[in-house]
C-alpha cells in the first residue's frame, strides 16, 4: 500500500454528504437514517429515490421537511445504483460538499463505522470500508455468495495488479477532488462494476486508497437488488479492464520503448 501523504497536504472535510439510494426501502429508511444522524450528526443525507412503488420516495419527503439535514432526489424510475450515485455526485458536487459517501439504504453497511472512515478520508481520496481485510467480516451469507464475493475481488487484485482487497464494496468515502479530477461522464456500469470501475478510475488518477475494516450483515427486511447481469456486467468490465492493462505492461517492456 502506498504511503499516506500528511494530513496538512489536504484540505480538512467540512461538509460531508451521505447519498442513499433507495428502491422500495420503507421499512429500511427510517432506521438508515436515524443510525446515520447519531454517528455524523453534523453530516448531510440525500435520498436518491427512484420512484419506489411502495413509497419509499414520500416517505422520504416527509423526513426532510422536518430535517434541514435531509434532502430528497427524486429519479423517475429504476435506472441502478450507479446511475443513482452518479446522480448525487453530481447533486453534492455542485453545491460544494468535501466528502461524499456511499452507503446502502438496508442497513448493511454499519454506519457506526463513518466517523472513523472520515477520519481516514484525512489522509486518502477514497476510503472503502472492507469485508476483506484483517477485522472485517460478513454475516448471515451463505458460503456460496462469500466465495463469489472472495473469488471476484482476488480475480480484480491478479488480473489488475492492484492493492485493493475489497474493489467491489459498495460502502465508501470519496473526497470530491477526486470526483472532478476522473471521469463521471464517462461511467455506464452498475453494481458490481460501478464500484471496480470507480476504483480503478481512482488509482489511475494516482488517488490514495485506503480500506477500513467493517462487518458488513444482510439485510433483515425487503429484496436483494443484485443479479446475474450486475455480476456478469463486473466481470466483463476486470477482464477487459486487466488485459488493456496487461497490454500496456507488456508494450512498456518492448525493446525501443
Amino acid at each position: 500500500m502506498p504511503a499516506l501523504p500528511s494530513a496538512q497536504e489536504r484540505p480538512a472535510i467540512d461538509r460531508v454528504l451521505v447519498l442513499l439510494p433507495t428502491y422500495d426501502e420503507r421499512e429500511n429508511l427510517p432506521r438508515i437514517l436515524e443510525r446515520v444522524h447519531a454517528a455524523v450528526p453534523h453530516a448531510d443525507i440525500l435520498v436518491i429515490d427512484d420512484n419506489s412503488p411502495d413509497g419509499t420516495g414520500e416517505m422520504a419527503d416527509d423526513f426532510a421537511a422536518s430535517s434541514a439535514h435531509i434532502h430528497v432526489l427524486h429519479r423517475q424510475g429504476k435506472e441502478g445504483l450507479g446511475k443513482a450515485y452518479l446522480a448525487g455526485f453530481a447533486w453534492g458536487l455542485e453545491r460544494g460538499y468535501d466528502a461524499l459517501v456511499e452507503i446502502d439504504a438496508d442497513g448493511s453497511h454499519p454506519a457506526e463505522e463513518l466517523p472513523a472512515m472520515l477520519e481516514l478520508a484525512r489522509q486518502a481520496d477514497l476510503v472503502i470500508g472492507s469485508r476483506w481485510i484483517k477485522g472485517g467480516s460478513v454475516v448471515n451469507w451463505p458460503k456460496q455468495r462469500e466465495v463469489l464475493s472472495r473469488g471476484a475481488n482476488l480475480y480484480v487484485r491478479a488480473l489488475l495488479g492492484t492493492h485493493v482487497h475489497d474493489a467491489t464494496a459498495g460502502y465508501r468515502v470519496y473526497r470530491a477532488p477526486m470526483l472532478r479530477a476522473i471521469d463521471l461522464d464517462g461511467i455506464t456500469t452498475s453494481g458490481y462494476g460501478f464500484q471496480v470501475d470507480l476504483t480503478l478510475r481512482v488509482l489511475e488518477a494516482g488517488g490514495v486508497v485506503v480500506e477500513h475494516p467493517i462487518r458488513f450483515a444482510e439485510r433483515e427486511f425487503g429484496v436483494s437488488k443484485m443479479s446475474r447481469d450486475i455480476i456478469a456486467e463486473a466481470f466483463t468490465l476486470v477482464t477487459t479492464s486487466g488485459l488493456q492493462h496487461r497490454a500496456r505492461q507488456m508494450k512498456a517492456l518492448l525493446p525501443g520503448r
